[in-house]
């Protein structure tokens, strides 16, 4: 009797068994068949720009183009890089994204550590007021007159004096600090350290993956950034930054789709070596997206790592 009823255990403990790897099974298949259609969600719009972008500009009217160019061609690329205005976008562009963001981080950090001081007496109402700034602001036309008194319109400092300080990058690395042991601080203002020397050499090394967070929100917010252009530089085209020429040409495509005669009106000839090419918006579109779009995605893995460290850690409430 006992053999028996080991044994019917023995296959009941098999058969609960199979029917758990069963049961695994279609929940992993399950999973990875959703993770596999948000994959495809993402990337196919990105992977069809790139499409587009190689494919000639007059074939791409007709549509129909998915994951490959049906007739592959450089002119797109090529009648970019005919003149020097894109040239000079993407530099302004690179130089700003370079400038705000060292500028940015360094400000920003500086600002959080010193509002972190428990012995910095006013720092609890400092705080107040710069948080509630996130929240609240004089609006649009206060703002581009404020920067219209200051002398900074059609000018290069617009791009990095309004922006050397962010609330929400600030609210994180001063949450950063906060969490560091303030035995740091007060060894080395025993060995005769100065503020600075101290936030420089101590406080710096401790907080880079928040710093490299904060590196990655205010470069892409930077590179990205067309709408400050428009307001205060539009007049200038030698400040024109490379989003707000793809803002243009988006602007200009979407203008000349409304009819095909406008859309052959607005096409672009475009010449190279002994023979000739058409260029149109919707492909100079995807050409000039996928020129905008690559430095981010060669800068996001290396910093991958620290976005996911500081988020974690600078987002746990003091």
């Amino acid at each position: 009797m006992s053999e028996m009823t080991k044994t019917k255990r023995m296959n009941s403990y098999a058969a609960a068994k199979r029917r758990t790897n069963i049961n695994n099974f279609i929940f992993d298949a399950i999973i990875a068949l959703t993770l596999i259609f948000v994959v495809i969600v993402t990337v196919y719009p990105f992977w069809n720009t790139i499409a587009v972008s190689f494919n000639d500009g007059l074939d791409s009217l007709k549509g129909g183009i998915t994951l490959w160019p049906r007739k592959f061609t450089l002119q797109n690329y090529k009648a970019l890089f005919v003149t020097d205005y894109i040239f000079k976008a993407g530099i302004i562009s690179f130089t700003r994204t370079i400038l705000q963001t060292v500028l940015n981080v360094f400000c920003t950090a500086m600002l959080a550590y010193s509002l972190s001081r428990k012995e910095f007496i006013i720092r609890r109402p400092l705080t107040s007021i710069i948080v509630i700034s996130m929240y609240v602001n004089a609006g649009l036309i206060p703002g581009y007159m404020l920067i219209k008194n200051l002398g900074m319109l059609n000018s290069y400092a617009v791009y990095i004096i309004p922006g050397l300080v962010d609330v929400f990058n600030f609210i994180l690395v001063r949450t950063y600090i906060n969490g560091l042991p303030n035995s740091f601080v007060e060894s080395a203002r025993i060995d005769g350290a100065n503020e600075f020397k101290i936030f420089i050499k101590i406080i710096m090394p401790l907080i880079v993956p928040s710093i490299a967070m904060t590196c990655l929100f205010v470069a892409v917010n930077a590179w990205n950034s067309w709408f400050d252009t428009y307001l205060y530089c539009s007049g200038k085209k030698d400040l024109h930054s490379l989003q707000y020429v793809l803002m243009s040409f988006l602007q200009a495509s979407q203008n000349q789709s409304n009819s095909a005669a406008d859309a052959n009106a607005l096409a672009i000839a475009a010449s190279s070596g002994a023979g000739s090419a058409m260029v149109t918006p919707v492909s100079i579109r995807a050409s000039i997206t996928m020129i905008a779009t690559l430095p981010i995605l060669v800068v996001y893995p290396f910093v991958q790592k620290y976005f996911v460290v500081g988020m974690t850690i600078g987002g746990v409430k003091e």
